[in-house]
């Protein structure tokens, strides 16, 4: 599966092992959807573990069992889970393609490509190790007046040039879907989470002579 020339502006072309069997989601006019994770494989040993949201109408659920491979074709999207005590932003690969690849058949695609508006003043920091980071979230816009808002990491050139970016700008960002694990202090206790963002290879302004694409591998942190 490929995503080019298609005319959409949030694509997601990926592939990889299941490691959660699928469960119920939800239901939408009469709809089931399902939830399972994967695991892609970076370029290092290590892997993000993604989660895919699939129609009962593209894929029997029993055939998605772990270890199988699949290449799944779709989109990023954002809803909120108001089961917690706090509204919080859960991001998941909605699939509108998805394929069970052959034995034989090993796949590490793990690209997306969004088009669309700065939703939140970008944040510029650096790690420990010097490296230079800014975060932006990125609303992008779907049918029936719906938005999808995304976060995107990006380093070094990129992250200066996207700290200067305006709310409400316009931005096209390439880069792989990536999980990150991280700690949070709840009262005396600390509870481990997991986020889900956008490494940025590189970004573009419409309607400007000025781009930013770094030249690092910026998807192995």
């Amino acid at each position: 599966m490929h995503m080019d020339g298609l005319p959409e502006n949030n694509n997601v072309a990926i592939a990889g092992k299941i490691v959660e069997e699928c469960v119920f989601s939800h239901e939408v006019y009469g709809e089931g959807f399902y939830t399972f994770k994967i695991a892609s494989e970076r370029l290092s040993d290590q892997a993000d573990i993604l989660p895919i949201t699939v129609s009962e109408r593209l894929i029997d659920k029993n055939q998605l069992k772990n270890g199988i491979c699949v290449d799944v074709l779709g989109q990023l999207r954002s809803y909120n889970n108001y089961n917690s005590k706090k509204n919080r932003l859960v991001l998941t690969v909605f699939a509108r393609e998805i394929r069970i690849l052959a034995e034989d058949e090993k796949k590490n695609e793990n690209q997306i490509f969004l088009n669309g508006f700065i939703c939140k003043e970008p944040i510029y920091r650096k790690t420990p190790f010097g490296r230079e980071i800014s975060d932006i979230l990125v609303a992008v816009n779907r049918a029936y007046n719906k938005s999808d808002y995304i976060p995107c990491i990006a380093w070094g050139r990129n992250a200066r040039y996207m700290v200067n970016l305006k709310v409400g700008a316009n931005i096209k960002v390439w880069g792989r879907v990536q999980s990150r694990t991280y700690q949070k202090k709840m009262g005396d206790a600390i509870e481990e989470r997991v986020a889900y963002e956008v490494s940025v290879s590189k970004i573009e302004i419409p309607h400007s002579d000025e781009k930013a694409e770094v030249v690092e591998n910026t998807t192995e942190e």
